[in-house]
């Protein structure tokens, strides 16, 4: 009988609504106490009360509360024994959409459905309604934490059963596990069923006896039945969704079963390949007969069967193992055991569910550098090109993730480029879902300077430019900027992002923003020859105007290397420093301390680009800026950056006559470069020989000290021994009526012509001797055979340490 509540009652007097509790199954945590009340409990009372109504969060469906309250009453109607529940029922809408009639969509609904009064229908309807007007995309990070998990394996042959099963049944399942295969799928399956519900986890794990059995079947008849194994693994699978189980999952040592499972499936599936490659190679060889192309379609399709089962089972092992690998002392068993190449093999399969589940376990383990060398040995790369893209957006979703951890390696990135990733990650670009990491992956190729200029022959750089003027933030995503950022270190991709108005469009938001990362961008475009370099002397009073005190000093930065940048002829540099007052900022900011080095070192390199003006130069000098940059040389020996840049201010004054005396005669800065001449860095090394031949072509006086040092370094070894050479009597005037100290120590070794050589050797100083006494020292050209270099310098003290 129906209550208008939704309730249903059933009394003893009536046999067909009443039943003996013998025979009726007892509630889960009433069997015990309904065993100890023995035959006085005769009848079951059950009530059904219906609840809220809401929609389903994600999918089509109404989810309905309901309230169940089963009592066990006695042969007097008394109740013994009662237990309450609250319970939920899932009605999906599967015929749900824009055209369906709500109306007698709520009806049929509240008709079939006990459990809803017809009192409710107007709310079902309102329901309906919702949903139906629901828009069905998710947000992006909806669809992130979606897709960060595969989906649980689906129901599948051998699982699906007509039997329901009962709790209160597990001795008789655990019975049919000591039966014949047939009878032990069918016990598994039950089991499975009970597990596949959280709330009987914890009472299955109570139960020793079925886990032992289950352990045990599955250790020894795992070859006898795919379904059978698959049973039993997804079993233990319900208990590795949650972590407090695996202790469980690891006493049965199911992880390793599991981990040799796949890899005999593995190898099964490598041995029906060559089966079927072997039949199909006959066919392809004599294809008039019929008896051979039917053998192989009837072998092909018991493989496509076979394949679908194994699939199963390496599916729902994979996902206990992923399960497992929270712990990575557990990963690091599964590494050692060759999960990597397992998992790269299974990459070859068409299963997208699959496909999905091995991707996502791959890129978990990626984050280990040891993982990843195995997975470029497997050639990995070459496996997922052919996943992007594709038609399964999470497969897609989760490929590029795992392509975004192996970029990390310059040697995987060299290979996506090799195998065409290039264009396929740019046409990604213009879809939301996949833009992001996309880009993330190609901003990693583009770390690479033998990449940069591939990006032009692809459509990228325009996608880029729109996105960029599309950005209604006042800072730009640090992805984009930071891609742009790297493809503006290349010419031709320069030439492509100032087509048009791009650079016009740049320095309009970079200067409205005062953005540093755009700014950098704009600054990297102004480092190339040619005609994009000349697009910058419309823009030169506008990136002027912003050095200043009140700007951001990172800002400031970049303006700075953008104006050092623009070496061009035609632009009037003295006009842009007295009109914007620019000579007192540069030379405040030389102070020691007064900026950040960045700064200040942006600053150096902007003199030595104004410096090339005759005007601006003598501008400079007359400031008193040449003074303090010997004063930063001297805080800043030790920074080769600061120090070669110095050196080229001077390089760039010398080449003008006002400049080039102010230098000379006024400054120690020639002592300095004498000093710097034998430095250890390259670069240093070389401005500093070209300023020195500017200063010794005007000034004889220096001319000589130059020279003077350039023999010293490059005789030191023979002169280190002339000077501790310990001559006896008869030696000491070998070579004349004066010793040699004196040259030495007071005097200029170049002003002795006796030491000069000519055609016919050392000139000898009255015959005193020949140039066979210097063959005793192996020299070659002037140099002593074995000569060693000798350690850097100090610029403090103008001497060699």
């Amino acid at each position: 009988m129906s209550s208008p509540l939704g309730v249903r009652v059933l009394w003893p007097p009536s046999p067909e609504i009443a039943a003996p509790a013998s025979q009726i199954p007892h509630p889960p945590h009433a069997a015990a106490a309904a065993a100890m009340q023995g035959e006085d409990a005769r009848y079951l009372k059950r009530k059904v009360k219906g609840g809220n109504i809401d929609v389903h969060p994600s999918e089509k469906a109404l989810i309905v509360q309901y309230e169940v309250e089963a009592t066990i009453l006695g042969e007097m109607g008394d109740p013994m024994l009662g237990e309450r529940k609250e319970c939920q029922k899932i009605i999906r809408l599967k015929s749900l959409n824009a055209n369906t009639d709500i109306i007698s969509l709520a009806r049929k609904v509240v008709e079939e459905c006990k459990l809803i009064h017809p009192s409710k229908l107007s709310e079902v309807e309102q329901l309906l309604y919702y949903l139906q007007n629901r828009r069905d995309s998710l947000s992006g990070k909806e669809k992130k934490e979606k897709s960060s998990k595969p989906k649980d394996p689906p129901p599948f042959e051998g699982m699906e059963i007509d039997e329901v099963a009962n709790i209160n049944d597990m001795d008789e399942y655990i019975e049919l596990l000591y039966e014949d295969i047939a009878d032990k799928v069918r016990g598994s399956a039950l089991i499975l069923q009970l597990a596949r519900n959280p709330d009987n986890l914890e009472e299955l794990l109570l139960n020793e006896t079925a886990l032992g059995a289950l352990a045990r079947v599955l250790r020894e008849d795992w070859k006898q039945s795919v379904e059978l194994a698959t049973n039993i693994i997804y079993i233990f699978f319900c208990f590795s969704s949650f972590s407090q189980f695996h202790g469980l999952i690891t006493h049965y040592k199911i992880g390793a079963l599991c981990m040799n499972i796949i890899d005999h499936e593995l190898k099964r599936h490598e041995l029906w390949q060559e089966e079927l490659s072997k039949k199909k190679k006959a066919v392809d060889e004599d294809p008039e007969n019929q008896t051979l192309r039917k053998d192989y379609e009837k072998t092909f399709k018991k493989y496509q069967g076979l394949v679908v089962k194994q699939e199963q089972l390496l599916r729902v092992a994979l996902y206990l193992l992923l399960n497992l690998a929270e712990d990575t002392r557990t990963e690091l068993k599964m590494r050692n055991k060759n999960i990597v190449h397992m998992l790269v093999k299974a990459l070859d399969r068409d299963n997208f569910e699959l496909l999905i589940l091995v991707v996502s376990f791959l890129k978990k383990l990626s984050i280990f550098m040891e993982n990843k060398n195995d997975m470029v040995e497997m050639d990995i790369v070459e496996k997922l090109v052919k996943m992007i893209p594709c038609e399964h957006e999470d497969l897609l979703n989760i490929t590029l993730r795992l392509l975004l951890n192996l970029s990390f390696d310059t040697g995987l990135r060299n290979k996506m480029v090799q195998v065409g990733l290039l264009p396929k990650l740019t046409a990604l670009l213009g879809n939301d879902n996949y833009k992001q990491i996309a880009m993330c992956v190609l901003y990693h190729i583009s770390m690479d300077d033998r990449f940069k200029s591939m990006f032009a022959y692809t459509d990228c750089i325009p996608q880029l430019m729109k996105m960029l003027f599309e950005c209604s933030d006042e800072r730009i995503d640090l992805e984009l900027i930071s891609f742009c950022i790297n493809l503006a270190a290349n010419k031709r991709n320069v030439q492509l992002i100032c087509e048009g108005n791009g650079l016009k469009m740049l320095m309009k938001r970079a200067l409205k923003f005062k953005d540093p990362l755009l700014m950098k961008m704009i600054r990297n475009i102004s480092q190339h020859d040619g005609p994009t370099k000349n697009l910058f002397i419309d823009y030169v009073g506008d990136l002027a105007a912003q050095i200043s005190n009140d700007e951001e000093e990172e800002f400031v930065i970049e303006c700075l290397g953008t104006l050092a940048n623009l070496t061009i002829p035609d632009l009037d540099w003295e006009l842009v420093l007295k009109e914007y007052k620019l000579v007192p900022y540069l030379k405040d900011k030389l102070k020691p301390g007064a900026a950040e080095d960045d700064l200040v070192l942006e600053v150096v390199i902007m003199i030595g680009t104004v410096s090339m003006d005759d005007s601006c130069a003598a501008l400079l000098a007359k400031s008193g800026i040449i003074p303090a940059l010997i004063e930063l040389l001297n805080a800043q020996q030790e920074d080769d950056e600061f120090v070669c840049q110095i050196i080229y201010v001077f390089y760039q004054m010398v080449f003008h006559q006002a400049t080039r005396d102010v230098i000379i005669k006024e400054t120690q800065a020639p002592a300095y470069l004498i000093d710097l001449m034998h430095d250890k860095n390259n670069e240093i090394r070389k401005v500093c020989d070209n300023t020195l031949d500017i200063i010794a072509e005007y000034d004889e006086e220096w001319a000589k000290k130059i020279q003077s040092e350039k023999f010293r370094w490059h005789n030191s070894q023979w002169l280190e021994m002339v000077e501790s050479r310990q001559m006896d009597e008869s030696e000491q005037y070998l070579y004349g009526d004066d010793r040699i100290e004196p040259y030495i120590h007071e005097g200029d070794i170049l002003e002795r012509p006796d030491l000069f050589y000519n055609s016919d050797g050392l000139i000898a100083s009255e015959g005193a001797i020949s140039p066979d006494f210097f063959n005793d020292y192996h020299l070659q050209n002037g140099d002593v055979v074995g000569q060693h270099s000798f350690p850097g310098r100090n610029v403090n003290s103008g001497t060699e340490i």
